[in-house]
């Protein structure tokens, strides 16, 4: 059985996206259309208008005064898609994953009981507006710039949880070293480091990674799927071209 320790609340925890949210501009475009006259082409040239005016440049964030470098990265952190909650499965209540990573993780879950090894669920799927709250709400708590919150968050729309793919895994036993860098002296955390590739699942930032995001030995992506491959491979190409 797969087990979980709070960290949200369920209501918080998932909150999917169902489509792709459209711009709201239609009564607004149609009004104006009607008023020059109507027509199609003028329908169709103002709302490209309108969009372009409206419609913050991709890749920026409301909030942070930076944008993305060369690579993509904003903080350090390459963009991520929001999955759609018909590509989500629940893994246990309260928390969704994208298929292939649920079942992965409940096989590698089973694996480690049988040699008596307890993981238990910290985090999975958050959406983008949930990761928002987390950055900005801990960010002004703290009385961090966006800079040192994204050593150890991502900035919404880039965050690997988005995906649906990755998962922060704590160990049953030792609660104290839930999202701490002790984590890496529980037995959970080793058995992770000798069998989390039978399973395909990696840490995505060890320590000292070429990201320069803060050493999380509790947060693991799956890498199982060509989906999965495909939503990481910028990551992948940085990582391999910083170790030239």
């Amino acid at each position: 059985m797969l087990r979980t320790r709070e960290e949200l609340p369920v209501a918080r925890r998932q909150q999917a996206s169902k489509s792709p949210r459209p711009f709201p501009i239609g009564p607004v475009v149609l009004s104006v259309s009607l008023a020059l006259g109507g027509g199609l082409a003028a329908l169709f040239l103002l709302q490209e208008q309108l969009l372009e005016r409206w419609m913050p440049p991709a890749g920026l964030v409301e909030g942070i005064d930076a944008k993305p470098d060369r690579f993509g990265r904003l903080l350090g952190h390459f963009p991520y898609p929001e999955a759609l909650a018909d590509q989500l499965v629940e893994l246990i209540p309260g928390f969704q994953m994208q298929p292939d990573a649920a079942a992965a993780y409940k096989r590698m879950s089973r694996a480690a009981a049988a040699d008596g090894v307890d993981l238990i669920v910290l985090s999975t799927f958050r959406s983008i507006e949930l990761q928002r709250e987390i950055f900005f709400d801990i960010k002004a708590e703290r009385n961090q710039t966006a800079l040192e919150r994204a050593k150890v968050s991502a900035p919404p729309g880039y965050s690997e949880h988005s995906t649906g793919f990755a998962i922060d895994v704590g160990d049953a036993d030792r609660p104290r070293s839930d999202f701490e860098e002790s984590f890496e002296e529980t037995p959970s955390f080793q058995w992770l480091k000798r069998n989390a590739h039978r399973f395909h699942f990696t840490m995505s930032f060890p320590r000292g990674n070429a990201q320069g995001v803060s050493y999380e030995p509790w947060h693991w992506r799956y890498e199982g799927s060509a989906d999965a491959l495909k939503q990481f491979e910028a990551s992948q190409r940085f990582q391999r071209s910083a170790r030239r």
